[in-house]
Order: C-alpha cells, then sequence, then structure tokens
C-alpha cells in the first residue's frame, strides 16, 4: 500500500500499547566489551565533530552539546543553532521526549540546513497524518 493510501490511525484506534508508558528496561547492558575509541581532551574522537540538541516541545533546549540556541518558530517549526557552521554537515532527527518517563506520540520531522544561518538548522515536526504540531525531538549534527 501506497504512503499516499496508506490508513491513519487516531490515537483511539491505536492499539492501548502504541500510546502510553515505555515498558521496563530489561537487560542494561553498560557497554561491556565494547572498545573505546581513543579520543582527544574534548571526549571526540581526533577524526569527528559531533553536536547534539534535546528540545522541549515549546522549543527551549533541555540539554546538548555544541549548541547555542534553540526555539520554537511556529506550530511545529524549530530552529536550532549551534557554535559553528554546519554546511557540510549530515543531521539526524527523531521525535523523542526530553526525559526518561512515558512514551513520544507518534509522528513524524523532516530536517534541513536553515537558510540564512550557517550555523542552523530548521527542523519540521508533524502528527502522523501530517499535520504541524509541536513535538519534542532529539537532534544530531555530523560533521
Amino acid at each position: 500500500m501506497s504512503e499516499n493510501n496508506e490508513a491513519r490511525l487516531t490515537a483511539d484506534e491505536l492499539p492501548a500499547d502504541a500510546i502510553g508508558e515505555q515498558p521496563p528496561a530489561e537487560g542494561i547492558d553498560e557497554g561491556a566489551g565494547v572498545a573505546a575509541v581513543p579520543a582527544t581532551a574534548a571526549g571526540l574522537p581526533a577524526t569527528a565533530q559531533g553536536h547534539f540538541a534535546v528540545v522541549n516541545a515549546n522549543g527551549t533546549l533541555a540539554r546538548g552539546f555544541g549548541v547555542l540556541s534553540s526555539s520554537r518558530i511556529t506550530t511545529g517549526q524549530y530552529q536550532v543553532v549551534f557554535i559553528q557552521s554546519v554546511v557540510r554537515s549530515a543531521f539526524t532527527a527523531t521525535l523523542g521526549l526530553t526525559g526518561s518517563l512515558g512514551a513520544s506520540p507518534p509522528g513524524e520531522i523532516a530536517v534541513v540546513g536553515r537558510a540564512g544561518n550557517a550555523n542552523g538548522v530548521f527542523v519540521q515536526t508533524f502528527t502522523s497524518a501530517g499535520v504541524p504540531a509541536d513535538r519534542s525531538f532529539h537532534l544530531h549534527v555530523s560533521s
């Protein structure tokens, strides 16, 4: 079935466990047996630059690394500004709550460089039906 013909479910139609709380964490592995990459004094591998932002649905910055600011422009539109140019970088974003409790509502996210700001990233968030909606998200920039 194509995406255009795909049926969209409302929150009332979704299975109860699709919207509720997260299941309890099980089998937590703290990285046993994983070799660490030698890092610089700043903690990053000498060949990589990575920055991230975790942004609340209202546009405020929950936490981040290498990020100067975040703001909500209008419903479902955000700007995140980093400490350096991100023009030649890759962006990865996902919807997600900013804490460790609850479950994020379903939806979609799109990300692109910010027109007019070499240090900025433009993020759009939507409901699963494609309607602009304020959603919290996690953004990673790889250079």
